[in-house]
Parts: C-alpha cells; structure tokens; sequence
C-alpha cells in the first residue's frame, strides 16, 4: 500500500532468454519490491499474480505485410541513434515470412514481399517463435494492446545515457564483454529507479546476464510510462493490419 492505502501498479520489463521469458516486476515508487521470474511463455506474465498494467517488451509488435526499405518505420527511425550498437536492431519481414516455420521459405516470403528484396538474417530467424507468440496473443488478446509496449534496450541505454550512443558492445562475437555489461550496469544504478541490488543480483537459471539487463531496461520504460512518460518512435505509433500498434517506445525526454 501507498501512503494513501492505495495498492501501488505493478509494472514489468520483459526479454526473450533460453527457458522461454525473463521479466523484471516492481511496483511504481517502491524499487525494493522488485523480483525477477523465468516464465515459459508471454501469457504467464501478463497473468502473473502482480497483473502488471504496463510491461515494456524486447520484442517486435505489429508486422507488415510487406517491407519497403531497411525495415519497419520504428527500426528505420532509432537506427541512426545507434551509432555503433545499430547493427542489433533487425529489420523485421512480412507477416508471413515471420509465419514461416522453415528458414528456406522464410527467406523466399521475405525477398518476394521486400522492395528491395531482403532475405531473413539466421539471428533474426531465430527469434520468430517468440514474435509470433507475441503477434498471436495480442491478436488473441486485443486488450493487451493497451498494456503491452515494444522497447530496444539498446535505445533505453542511449536514452540513459545523456541520449549519446553506447561504445561498448554487450557481447563480442557471442560472449558476454564485461566492460559493455558493466556500463550498462552502471547506467541503470545511475537512473535512479532501481535499487543497485537488483542491478547487481545474478540473472535466475535458464537466463543471461544480457537478458536480465535487458528486461531491467524494460523495466525503466515501463515505470516512465506509468507515470505518464515514454516516447514513442515513431510518434504517434503507426498501426498493422490487424490494428496493432507499431512503436519502439524509450524514456521521455528530460525537461
């Protein structure tokens, strides 16, 4: 309870990990109620005991039905902000390239609804079981909407970061980069929302240390957009043909 007696919103940033989903819960202005959980799928999160009423999610909502240029508008947009770190956000195909469960055909719905015709990277291709998990529940879902917000942690940290790019990579060649960690470690603690305990605490089994600072970046998101933040690229959201929205969403600028 708040000093009101109110019950404060619960709030979460979410990632994909190995055994399924990493997600951060914390109530809004109580950082020590935070906890970290792995859930098999999307679904048990949204439907966690805390109801979250705003999670924050690396992963891609809203599909087109086909793609013009280097990927969505959102991934267009915060690219160049990137700096170094732009190569990590995938250019995301059609609807039904991502539908597609064999990496032959996804490539061949990619590069025949692509202009310039684009095939499917492997790293994007991996991915697709959760985007599609994600499309079908909140096709499903359509409330979910509403609660449901796409981030890039990397555009998180650059707006942690004075809204200046990263220089160090989380990984090199696959293996987690201490430094590159470390700073983003650093830039969470700095942000004032979250206790430095649950920045340093170690990710739960069946995730990453990336994956938990990721969802952690979420978390930040999710905590600016309950309290009437966020910033949306673009802004306003675009929508798909199925009426999702289609945004990478970030902290709000500072005054």
């Amino acid at each position: 309870m708040d000093a009101k007696g109110e019950q404060a919103m619960w709030v979460a940033g979410v990632d994909g990990c190995r055994a399924g989903w990493i997600a951060a819960f914390m109530q809004v202005g109580r950082p020590a109620s935070a906890r970290i959980a792995v859930a098999p799928d999307l679904a048990a999160i949204v439907d966690a005991p805390e109801r979250p009423a705003v999670i924050a999610v690396d992963m891609p909502i809203g599909l087109p039905e086909d793609t013009k240029g280097s990927g969505r508008i959102p991934e267009q947009l915060i690219r160049p902000l990137l700096g170094q770190r732009q190569s990590s956000v995938f250019a995301i195909p059609s609807r039904r390239a991502v539908y597609a469960e064999d990496y032959g055909e996804a490539c061949a719905l990619a590069l025949a609804t692509s202009d310039p015709p684009r095939k499917v990277s492997r790293q994007g291709f991996g991915i697709f079981p959760k985007i599609r998990e994600i499309d079908a529940l909140l096709r499903t879902r359509p409330v979910l909407a509403e609660t449901i917000f796409e981030v890039h942690p990397e555009l998180v940290f650059w707006a942690l970061n004075g809204r200046r790019a990263l220089d160090q990579p989380k990984k090199v060649k696959g293996v987690p980069f201490a430094p590159g960690l470390g700073l983003r470690r650093s830039l969470l603690a700095l942000s004032g929302l979250l206790d430095k305990a649950l920045v340093d605490a170690p990710p739960p089994r069946g995730a990453a240390a990336d994956d938990l600072l990721d969802a952690l970046a979420g978390l930040t998101v999710a905590l600016d957009l309950a309290t009437g933040g966020g910033r949306s690229f673009p802004d306003p959201p675009d929508r798909d043909a199925h009426g999702l929205p289609v945004a990478i969403w970030t902290l709000r600028d500072p005054p």
